[in-house]
C-alpha cells in the first residue's frame, strides 16, 4: 500500500472516531453539573460572537481561495476549525456549570426558535466529519476532491455558524442574570 493511500486511510479512521466520540461526549457532559462553582453566564455571548466571527471567517476564506489566495485560505480555516473547538468547550463549560435556559417565546416564534435549534443540534453533529474530511483532503493535496467535499461543507458549516448565533440571540431574553 503506498504512503499517501496509508495516510489517507489513518485519517479517515481518526475522522471517524472523533465525529462520534465528540457528540457522545458531549452528551455526557451536558448530564454533569459542577456544584460550588459561580455560575458562567458571560460565556454564552462570547460564544455567540465566536460563531458569529466564525461565519464571517468562512466567508472570508471562500473569498480568498476563488481569488487565488491559497495560504490565506488554508489560515483561516485553520483559525475556524481553532474558534470551532474554542467555542466547544465554552458551551460545555456554561452547560456544565448552569442550567439550560428555556424559550419563553410563544406562538409561531417558538416553532421557528425550535426548528431552527434542532437543525443547528443536528447539522452541528454533522459537520464534524464533513470539516474534518475536508480538511484532510486538502492537507493531503487531493485538491480536486477538496473543491467537491468544500462545495457541501461550507454551507452546512455557515449554517451552524449563524444560526448558533440566531439561536442565542433568540434564547437571550430568557437567561436568568
Amino acid at each position: 500500500m503506498n504512503s499517501d493511500l496509508r495516510k489517507e486511510r489513518n485519517f479517515n479512521r481518526v475522522i471517524t472516531i472523533v465525529s462520534i466520540v465528540v457528540p457522545l461526549v458531549v452528551a455526557l457532559l451536558f448530564r454533569v453539573k459542577i456544584s460550588n462553582v459561580d455560575r458562567l453566564g458571560f460565556l454564552p455571548p462570547i460564544y455567540a460572537s465566536i460563531n458569529a466571527l466564525t461565519a464571517v471567517l468562512l466567508v472570508v476564506a471562500v473569498l480568498a481561495i476563488k481569488n487565488g489566495k491559497r495560504r490565506l485560505h488554508q489560515n483561516l480555516m485553520t483559525s475556524c476549525i481553532v474558534l470551532s473547538l474554542v467555542f466547544l468547550v465554552m458551551y460545555i463549560t456554561y452547560h456544565m456549570t448552569s442550567d439550560s435556559t428555556p424559550y419563553g417565546g410563544e406562538g409561531t416564534m417558538k416553532y421557528v426558535y425550535y426548528f431552527i435549534l434542532i437543525s443547528h443540534i443536528i447539522l452541528s453533529i454533522v459537520i464534524i466529519p464533513l470539516v474534518l474530511k475536508t480538511y484532510a483532503r486538502a492537507y493531503l493535496k487531493k485538491y480536486e476532491a477538496h473543491r467537491k467535499l468544500a462545495k457541501i461543507t461550507f454551507p452546512i458549516w455557515l449554517y451552524v455558524a449563524i444560526t448558533g448565533v440566531v439561536v442565542y440571540v433568540m434564547i437571550s431574553p430568557y437567561y436568568i442574570n
